[in-house]
């Protein structure tokens, strides 16, 4: 089905504003946060997901609103398409990427971080279990889990059946579930990790690096060919301690990180002789760090001088 097919069944809205074009622009600023969102989630790319908008934006403006019952769904569903093309192109992208890949970091408001759902399901660590999904199964699974969309709502935006939807949603579902969190931890709990964290960096401190870090850390570095960055993942609390501790130590500068919310969780943003070196997200568990993600891409921290507005409604 296209995009010119039978909308949503509901209450159409009323046009306002002096023209249909007015009316347009007001649906279209009236969801754009979360809009972004969806494109954000499906692609992990701030920048993508800023085009994605701009073709949503521009195929909203040749629709007919007099046909639409529910704008809301209705511009989900471009999004999501439009989501789902470039999703495609990014994966042959991602192939020839220099390194490890993280998701671009977003500097989010402090609000965020106290909706548990939404700062879950935009944190780093959850991003990249979503790189793990393809993408019909990551778009059927961050509009159904996240956005709550009906079954039948997917199933037009992603041009499958309801029935092979519900497949797909349970199968993306039982994948995530085997490699997210196993505990949502608290705000506060997270920044207590970090404080332990930001001492250990900023003294260089191999030991207080070690206490932190769980055994079976994760450290994932992405210098995007342009930074020094870990070329794979680095596995082990030694080994991690000891890469960050080595890299930190050759600078012979001086170094400072600051605390601030990343996607909706605490993270910290490393300054090198007071000019950003890279962002640092973590994700926890039993009180430890087990997963560490360092951006150090220039082209990714265009996002954590001033907030984005995120929303799952």
């Amino acid at each position: 089905m296209n995009e010119r097919s039978e909308p949503t069944a509901g209450t159409a809205a009323p046009l306002t504003g002096d023209s249909p074009m007015d009316a347009a622009t007001e649906a279209f600023v009236t969801h754009r946060n979360l809009l972004f969102t969806v494109a954000y989630e499906m692609l992990g790319s701030a920048a993508d997901a800023e085009d994605v908008l701009q073709e949503t934006w521009l195929r909203w403006m040749k629709v007919d609103l007099a046909q639409v019952y529910d704008q809301r769904a209705y511009l989900v569903r471009i999004t999501t398409r439009r989501s789902l093309d470039r999703l495609r192109t990014m994966r042959r992208r991602k192939e020839a990427y220099i390194g490890p890949w993280l998701p671009e970091p977003l500097l989010t408001a402090p609000d965020v971080a106290e909706d548990v759902e939404l700062a879950e399901s935009v944190s780093m660590a959850f991003m990249l279990v979503l790189e793990t999904l393809s993408p019909t199964e990551r778009a059927v699974f961050v509009l159904r889990e996240a956005f709550d969309v009906s079954y039948d709502e997917i199933a037009t935006a992603v041009g499958k059946s309801p029935a092979a939807v519900r497949q797909i949603a349970h199968r993306a579902r039982l994948h995530v579930q085997a490699r997210r969190p196993r505990e949502v931890i608290s705000p506060s709990q997270a920044r207590a990790v970090l404080e332990s964290l930001r001492r250990a960096l900023e003294t260089r401190d191999l030991q207080g690096l070690l206490d932190v870090l769980a055994p079976e850390v994760v450290l994932i570095s992405d210098g995007g060919g342009v930074r020094q960055a870990a070329p794979r993942p680095i596995t082990g609390a030694e080994k991690a301690a000891r890469f960050i501790v080595g890299g930190l130590g050759k600078a012979q500068v001086a170094l400072t990180s600051d605390p601030t919310v990343v996607n909706g969780n605490p993270a910290l943003i490393l300054r090198v002789d007071g000019e950003i070196d890279g962002v640092i997200a973590i994700r926890v568990e039993d009180a430890r760090i087990t997963g560490l993600y360092y951006v150090r891409n220039p082209d990714k921290l265009t996002r954590i001088a001033s907030e984005t507005p995120l929303t799952l409604r």
